[in-house]
């Protein structure tokens, strides 16, 4: 059973120690238990806190992985781990199945404890069960129990060695033979070996293997998914006809063991077809509900969308982590100061602050966005089970996938470059392995290329606005979505003829002037885009080379600048709602401003280019806005990442400490290392084995 915290709200929140933080805390314009109450809410907070407990009290997870660490030592402590969060059981099967929300905080409590530990549990229990449970029906249930006893242990298993983005042309067949009503799984050559499956090198039994489907006559009928055991869950031992193996030591997330599959004509039941979008009844003929292969195809793979959105989640934890460590230790950190006084704390410098608190309103932004567009896959997701086949639904499909194609990527860069800018504004304690900025950064990395490389799932989202563009210009259909994320394109002419209008001298910039150069951004960048892949065609370039010609410069900053925008509307939505308290008003609407204006501030050529901005003035304002937001944002920057921040044992950061002695803890981590004050093991190659100077010299 998973154990419980009981209790008053002291124990629930309790206070931070006193320290060199205190100053800070003091300062700050709201409560930090409120802003998390608010946010979370109370079941969320205590169960993140029952998990944390949880690790923090089992000599299991007394040490996270590192990586001096064997890596043989180091997988096999990640599965130790992972089998030990099963034996809690922090959630039942029927909450993993109902309350996806709180599934999603399980994993990253997970994560921010070790990544490869959270993605190991993840990819099991929630992407491979997930793919069975949307892509199977009824008759495939029963692996959803063993999944959930790991019985079994799985793995999603899509890319090959020669290809990864362009699914379409994943090589692995499965033809079906009716005599035997089987499949046969089979890998053409090495180069269609699936590869880089997490799980897959060590640990699972079975995978989820995506294949071109055949029916007897030759017909291939495109992707479809497949249920193949792999290995023997008695001895790990191959299935016959399996060739898998694992692809060594990566740049980060050491524990996940990532592997590759080769399959020699195995066969599999008829039953073992995940049938959600086709099926092959036993003779041998191949039955779809879906009548257009475009939308097979994106059924398909619209578990992908849930994958994406969980990386966005996972680059977010990345930068929450890498901000608690960089902003605590910037508010104890003293150097220089006025002459003839006391060394100031490194966050009073407008520099620091210009640095880190634009990162920390995209940490707070980007992880709103995240979560309502987990609620809003979460509808999707429904509509498919219930065989909604409407209008709506599909459109629904469509705007997710543009989301989440353009959501990863900026998430999962906006966090790479803050935890470098983290890292670096830590100064030489920031690059020490046991301050962590260099594994939040490592472990970060992938989540820029798997489950789609950023700058290709751009075009997703450039392909979704130009579609909607080509449509009512061609049929007059209105610019119009479920989740309302493209609505404003309705008035895309008229908001073409709008300029910038500066805000009188008693106003400042709130989110709302920013969001309107952004509506007319967006607008230029669409109408642009069209007009260069209109001007590429005319000129005689395939459609193919028309779009790889447009996407610098016009389709990939078209699709971001989308993003960025659905990001700060959502956001200030959420942060000037009539629910927010009155305490904590204030500081939600400087961080909707600060990311909405920082973000935009990137686009400044295009603004004046376009000639929405014109002179000096707009350029100058804007600058000034930002560093005005960070200044006033300074004295809360302690408390809004004490709002983010998981117990010291999980952030595993003596420069990040909760009470600040950032001196006394790093010292006392240093002296703790193994070896520090021992003699080097090699002292005789100095001592005694002096080098005879010259002796090797080339003799030409």
């Amino acid at each position: 059973m998973a154990p419980t915290l009981e209790g008053r709200d002291d124990a629930l929140l309790p206070d931070f120690p006193k320290g060199p933080l205190q100053a800070y805390r003091a300062r700050a314009s709201f409560s930090w238990k409120e802003l998390l109450l608010f946010l979370e809410g109370e079941e969320t907070v205590r169960f993140k806190r029952t998990v944390f407990s949880a690790l923090e009290n089992d000599p299991l997870f007394a040490q996270r992985g590192r990586a001096d660490l064997p890596l043989e030592r180091y997988r096999e402590l990640t599965f130790l781990r992972c089998k030990r969060v099963f034996e809690y059981n922090f959630l039942s099967a029927e909450e993993m199945l109902q309350m996806r929300q709180k599934v999603s905080a399980l994993v990253n409590c997970l994560g921010m404890y070790d990544w490869s530990l959270a993605v190991k549990y993840s990819l099991h229990m929630l992407i491979f069960s997930s793919a069975i449970y949307s892509l199977g029906s009824e008759r495939h249930f029963k692996y959803i129990a063993k999944i959930f006893s790991m019985e079994i242990f799985g793995c999603f298993a899509l890319t090959e060695l020669s290809h990864g983005s362009n699914t379409k042309a994943i090589r692995t067949t499965a033809h079906y033979d009716p005599s035997s009503e089987e499949f046969i799984i089979h890998s053409p050559d090495f180069e269609a070996s699936k590869f880089w499956v997490g799980n897959m090198g060590k640990t699972a039994t079975h995978a989820v293997v995506f294949a071109q489907l055949h029916t007897p006559g030759g017909q291939c009928h495109g992707l479809h998914a497949f249920v193949v055991q792999i290995r023997d869950p008695k001895t790990l031992l191959p299935m016959p006809g399996v060739m898998v193996g694992d692809i060594g030591r990566k740049l980060g997330q050491n524990g996940l063991d990532n592997g590759f599959a080769m399959f020699h004509k195995v066969r599999i039941s008829r039953q073992d077809l995940l049938n959600g979008v086709g099926d092959v009844t036993p003779e041998g003929t191949y039955v779809t509900p879906f009548k257009d292969d475009r939308q097979r195809f994106g059924a398909s793979l619209g578990g992908l969308s849930f994958g994406r959105i969980s990386i966005m989640g996972m680059s977010i934890v990345n930068l929450k982590l890498a901000l608690c460590i960089a902003i605590r230790f910037s508010a104890t950190r003293r150097q220089f100061g006025p002459a003839n006084a006391e060394e100031i704390p490194i966050l009073e410098y407008q520099t620091q602050q210009w640095r880190l608190l634009p990162y920390l309103a995209a940490a707070y932004a980007l992880d709103h966005f995240c979560k309502s567009l987990f609620l809003d896959l979460v509808e999707l997701q429904q509509g498919l089970k219930t065989g909604d086949r409407s209008a709506r639904q599909a459109e629904l499909g469509r705007e997710i996938h543009a989301l989440a194609s353009a959501g990863k990527p900026l998430a999962s860069w906006t966090a790479q470059q803050g935890i470098q800018e983290c890292r670096e504004a830590c100064g030489g304690h920031g690059y020490l392995a046991m301050n962590r900025l260099g594994d939040l950064r490592d472990d970060n990395d992938p989540n820029c290329t798997y489950e789609g490389d950023n700058n290709v799932l751009l075009q997703q989202t450039s392909n979704y606005l130009l579609g909607l563009l080509e449509a009512g210009a061609r049929d007059g259909a209105r610019f119009e979505s479920p989740v309302k994320t493209v609505d404003f394109l309705e008035a895309y002419p008229d908001i073409l003829g709008q300029r910038f209008t500066c805000p009188s001298a008693g106003d400042s910039w709130d989110s709302l002037a920013p969001l309107a150069a952004y509506k007319w951004l967006i607008c230029y960048l669409l109408r642009e885009s069209d007009r260069k892949l209109n001007h590429e065609r005319s000129s005689g370039s395939s459609d193919f080379d028309a779009r790889n010609n447009a996407q610098v410069y016009h389709c990939r900053t078209l699709a971001l600048a989308f993003m960025e925008f659905t990001v700060a509307q959502r956001f200030h939505d959420f942060t000037h709602h009539p629910s927010v308290p009155p305490p904590l008003r204030g500081v939600l609407g400087r961080l909707s401003a600060l990311y909405t204006l920082w973000s935009l501030s990137s686009h400044v050529a295009s603004l004046y280019q376009g000639g929405y901005f014109s002179g000096e003035h707009a350029g100058k304002m804007m600058e000034a806005a930002i560093l005005d937001l960070c200044s006033q944002l300074k004295d809360d920057a302690v408390a809004l990442v004490d709002v983010l921040a998981p117990p010291d044992f999980v952030l595993d950061a003596p420069i990040g400490k909760a009470d600040g002695e950032v001196y006394q803890n790093l010292w006392a981590a240093v002296l703790q290392e193994s070896q520090v004050l021992e003699r080097a093991s090699w002292w005789p190659e100095f001592s005694i084995k002096k080098p005879v100077i010259g002796s090797l010299k080339p003799k030409l």
